[in-house]
């Protein structure tokens, strides 16, 4: 890979990195419960330099979706099976970076390109269902979620806002040729500190779909944002930890797990049932998690991605371990 593509992926992330650490000072991390896990490695992920980034689970399959943030790759592991193949291959549909991953009910896998949009793809097919664009420069999409009614919701690192793509807006880029914009559906500059950095990573629903959750990198803090009327917004109230370098989430029930990229940690919280507040159940700090960045479970299998960017990749120097793996951690 040459210098100048190389850097098509390393600044906006080493930005956001620069920006967390500035910011690291305006909260603690998380004090460990202190109870340990075991890690293994679920799926081993082709080609040296895959950095991988997103994960997404099939819940009709059991399949999982990797993305490569380096070269746009997806790939697939599939049960039984510890090395993962090439489902969709770098560059495919001009894509040369993927992030946030969804499988959405009807069986469509979402893909984000922080720094164009997102695509949208038939599993069964392989073939592009639609692309929406980012409607603004210089974005920095990272992470998205699927309500019960089938909209998409999306966060933006570098801006407080949040995007939403429709059922209905989905069909209508199919049928315009299969292609449309992003449009904003709220933004949270209100809701924050004025001091604060908003910097916006994971994202869920809940399973009612009354409301998001979203967690902001730099302060550790956790935001809800109602889906029924006028989005209100109001940050979580976290007991005995937060959420500083919070990455991927992933809600089910009334469990909610977020991943610290740079702590190399796992948190596990009990959400309240209306989901204002949270309080912290376990943490998994281990080196063997080199910067992980998202969560996804496959039955009862906690599968947390493990980056290595800060080993030759967007946020760093240096050789990455390889393969590239995906890992399971066992009584998280």
């Amino acid at each position: 890979m040459s210098r100048v593509h190389r850097l098509r992926f390393t600044l906006p992330a080493a930005a956001l990195l620069l920006a967390l650490t500035a910011c690291s000072n305006s909260a603690e991390s998380p004090a460990t419960p202190g109870r340990n896990a075991r890690i293994s490695t679920a799926y081993e992920l082709p080609e040296e330099r895959a950095y991988p980034e997103g994960i997404a689970v099939d819940g009709r399959t059991g399949d999982v979706y990797v993305g490569s943030f380096t070269t746009g790759a997806i790939y697939r592991g599939t049960s039984g099976h510890p090395k993962a193949e090439i489902f969709l291959p770098p560059g495919a549909d001009g894509r040369h970076t993927a992030n946030g991953l969804r499988v959405d009910a009807s069986g469509r896998l979402w893909v984000i390109d922080h720094t164009k949009g997102v695509t949208v793809y038939n599993l069964e097919t392989r073939a592009l269902v639609a692309r929406f664009d980012a409607a603004t420069e210089n974005p920095f999409l990272n992470d998205l979620t699927v309500t019960p009614d089938g909209a998409v919701y999306l966060t933006d690192s570098v801006r407080p806002v949040i995007y939403r793509i429709t059922p209905a807006e989905l069909d209508a880029a199919v049928a315009a040729g299969g292609r449309a914009e992003l449009t904003v559906f709220t933004d949270l500059s209100a809701a924050k500190d004025p001091a604060a950095t908003l910097l916006l990573n994971g994202i869920v629903s809940d399973p009612a779909g009354r409301y998001l959750l979203t967690v902001c990198m730099a302060t550790g803090d956790l935001y809800r944002v109602t889906l029924q009327g006028e989005p209100q917004i109001s940050k979580v109230a976290l007991d005995k930890g937060n959420m500083l370098f919070g990455d991927g989430l992933e809600l089910r029930g009334d469990t909610l797990w977020a991943v610290h990229n740079k702590d190399n940690s796992v948190s596990r919280w009990r959400l309240s049932a209306d989901g204002t507040s949270a309080e912290l159940q376990n943490l998994v700090t281990d080196e063997a998690l080199r910067i992980p960045t998202t969560i996804a479970h496959a039955g009862d299998r906690a599968l947390v991605v493990v980056s290595q960017f800060d080993r030759g990749g967007p946020m760093g120097e240096g050789t990455p371990t390889t393969p590239f793996r995906v890992v399971a951690i066992d009584g998280l």
